[in-house]
């Protein structure tokens, strides 16, 4: 059951670096997008941080050919947190209505793969 939470958690990962590469691009979406401003470059920014945080869950979860050390998992855990509560902090209601309960979800898959 972790690996499938595991691959949820890589999954949901995976749409949000789909929709900041369509916002790098031009999608016309920035009002849905987290962040007061975002641009083309901090959507670019986005990519390589939540497929490393995929990647790390993915790893704790022991997915084969990723022999990270356990902890990188918990980095991940205490960075998907950190987010989370930037987006329910936020100004912006998009992000206390999607991104910050969208964060929540993401967190708790990430803290049911680690306490296994």
């Amino acid at each position: 059951m972790t690996v499938q939470i595991a691959h949820l958690y890589a999954t949901l990962c995976g749409a949000i670096i789909i929709f900041h590469l369509a916002l790098a691009v031009g999608a016309p979406w920035a009002a849905a997008a987290p962040a007061a401003r975002t641009g083309r470059a901090l959507s670019l920014i986005h990519v390589p941080v939540y497929g490393l945080l995929a990647l790390a869950i993915l790893s704790a979860a022991g997915f084969p050919g990723l022999g990270w050390p356990r902890h990188s998992g918990w980095a991940a855990l205490a960075l998907q947190l950190a987010l989370t509560l930037l987006h329910a902090a936020s100004r912006k209601p998009i992000e206390r209505q999607l991104w910050a309960p969208l964060g929540a979800v993401m967190t708790a898959l990430a803290l049911v793969v680690l306490s296994r």
